[in-house]
């Protein structure tokens, strides 16, 4: 059976950051975009203001798009958070665990990271400090009507982000693969590597090239990478 791999959004980022990639040939898996309030087709509804919140509304498309398949879940910065936390609400849930959880981009839960402070600076600013933390620039930060529109929910993540206190209890029990930029400023290889922490399984440290957003530069390496890393059980 073909595995699902749950692709849950970085800051600001919807579904439609992995749609087009849905009927790529040739992939080993089936990809699962993951959506969250205030973004894409479900731009009107109001965005999550925590963690907790964020992860029972993943939590509920994962258990819809799984079925009786194995599956993967994966995220990418403050997605590899919003993963881990979904992944712990399933285990809470009494539901099936995913096979594999990816994460990417992100240190590990507890570790300190930069705040944002979203909330203390105009768009200007806000997008200096992005751009300069990330390491990353995208083009519609450029353009005042696009930043009107993802900027909301950008923020709304970032603010998840700085008052994140990770969930209460032991570490999971399914098998963390950590992917990092080797070139990644924004999160330590040493902070990276303490995801270990988080599972009594197996726990893979990946290497990849380029920085925090490396997958955007090369997206076909980067599912060659995660293929090999959710190879279906069996």
């Amino acid at each position: 059976m073909t595995m699902a791999v749950m692709c849950l959004p970085y800051a600001g980022g919807g579904a439609g950051v992995f749609r087009p990639w849905q009927n790529q040939p040739g992939l080993p898996f089936r990809i699962v975009p993951v959506q969250l309030p205030g973004r894409d087709e479900w731009f009107v509804q109001e965005a999550c203001t925590t963690m907790a919140e964020a992860a029972r509304v993943c939590v509920d498309q994962i258990r819809e798009a799984a079925g009786t398949g194995p599956f993967a879940v994966f995220g990418h910065s403050f997605g590899a958070l919003l993963a881990y936390e979904a992944v712990r609400l399933l285990a809470a849930d009494g539901a099936r665990l995913p096979e594999r959880l990816v994460v990417s981009g992100a240190a590990a839960p507890g570790v300190a990271r930069p705040r944002m402070d979203g909330a203390l600076l105009d768009d200007d600013a806000f997008v200096t400090r992005l751009r300069g933390l990330v390491g990353y620039d995208h083009e519609a930060w450029h353009e005042p009507e696009l930043r009107e529109l993802l900027l909301p929910a950008l923020r709304a993540d970032l603010e998840i982000q700085d008052g994140y206190t990770p969930s209460s209890g032991g570490p999971l029990t399914v098998p963390v693969s950590v992917l990092r930029g080797t070139e990644d400023e924004l999160v330590p290889y040493e902070d990276a590597a303490r995801w270990a922490e988080h599972t009594s399984s197996e726990t893979t440290m990946v290497d990849v090239p380029g920085g925090h957003m490396y997958f955007t530069h090369d997206w076909p390496l980067f599912w060659k990478t995660l293929g090999a890393l959710v190879k279906a059980p069996g």
